[in-house]
């Protein structure tokens, strides 16, 4: 598909960095803008809703569309597969919806090769202290599960560079701002602009 209207942002962070607090406030303060839900071969938990948290499929069925390259990206977790269905996004994207899709480096990865137009951000903590106070914070790992979201941390992170943007989320409505500002200045670029304008664009040149 070429360059199309809506935006493909992938969205990549270390585990405590404020990745999906980011997002969830830029969903709620800019328009035509989505989270992309994600096939998933694992059992729906309580509270949880098909086609809004993810769309549960069997393994049978996900093995079938990896046959049918029907994934922009997919992955094994422990016994379960997760993949990003390629007909989802570009459906939208083609009528103008920006999509963000949250995965880590090595989806982004497999993203960049089939979609040269996505738009890569990577968000980082403001230090390895930080990060490892937000992740005590939560009050849910002990001290060797907290150790290893460390050091895949800065697994992570050593991949910064293959991202577009880079985003520092120390104070939360700054980096939200900062966020905000490249999704919105990637909306005027011009071969975006010139097709949504074109009524216009032919009516001041006629």
């Amino acid at each position: 598909m070429n360059d199309p209207l809506g935006t493909l942002f992938v969205i990549s962070a270390p585990s405590g960095a404020g990745k999906t607090s980011l997002v969830k406030a830029l969903l709620e303060q800019t328009e035509n803008i989505g989270v992309s839900v994600s096939h998933t071969t694992r059992v729906m938990r309580e509270g949880e809703q098909d086609g809004i948290d993810y769309n549960f499929i069997d393994k049978e069925s996900f093995v079938a569309m990896v046959g049918e390259s029907a994934f922009l990206e997919h992955a094994q977790v422990f016994d379960n597969f997760y993949g990003t269905a390629i007909a989802n996004i570009e459906d939208k994207l083609k009528q103008g919806e920006d999509v963000i899709l949250e995965i880590d480096w090595q989806g982004a990865a497999q993203v960049r090769k089939q979609l040269s137009y996505a738009l890569n951000i990577f968000i980082l903590p403001p230090s390895q202290a930080a990060l490892e106070e937000r992740l005590r914070g939560r009050g849910q790992d002990s001290d060797e599960i907290i150790q290893r979201r460390m050091r895949d941390a800065k697994s992570e992170t050593s991949h910064y560079s293959e991202y577009d943007y880079l985003v520092v989320n120390d104070d939360f409505d700054k980096a939200l701002i900062e966020l905000k500002s490249i999704v919105l200045a990637r909306r005027y670029r011009y071969g975006a602009q010139s097709q949504r304008l074109a009524p216009l664009l032919k009516e001041l040149l006629d």
